[in-house]
């Protein structure tokens, strides 16, 4: 088997764009395909309006991250969503430990409770 060769340099040539960003080389990928990655990735292209400013604040931080703006919106979604679910749980089962602490109080005091008897009815005078 003859030894693997490569290129010097070719990784840093790809992460830095010499490599891979000539429009010469760019087409479309067939629906179909982009439909099999969406489904592989979980994915739902959806419509939204957002402010101006939200859209350029995404921009310039995606920039100076190196990464895209519509990425970094969904990044940012998704960890806004998994800390909201979790503050949302945290708070039901806070609600039902409440609760339970609640009824075990009550519980104790009417073991502690005590019910006096009934007053005795009076006998009506002849």
């Amino acid at each position: 088997m003859a030894p693997k060769t490569s290129i010097v340099g070719t990784a840093e040539a790809w992460e830095s764009g010499a490599l891979g960003k000539s429009a010469e080389f760019v087409r479309k990928v067939h629906a179909d395909t982009e439909n099999k990655i969406d489904q592989a990735l979980g994915l739902q292209a959806i419509s939204i309006r957002l402010p101006k400013a939200v859209i350029e604040t995404f921009k310039m931080i995606a920039g100076m991250h190196g990464v895209g703006y519509q990425p970094l919106m969904r990044d940012a979604l998704c960890r806004f969503a998994e800390a909201e679910m979790k503050s949302l749980l945290l708070g039901a089962v806070e609600v039902q430990r409440q609760q339970k602490q609640m009824r075990s109080r009550l519980a104790k005091a009417e073991e502690t409770t005590v019910v006096p008897p009934p007053p005795k009815k009076l006998k009506k005078a002849a």
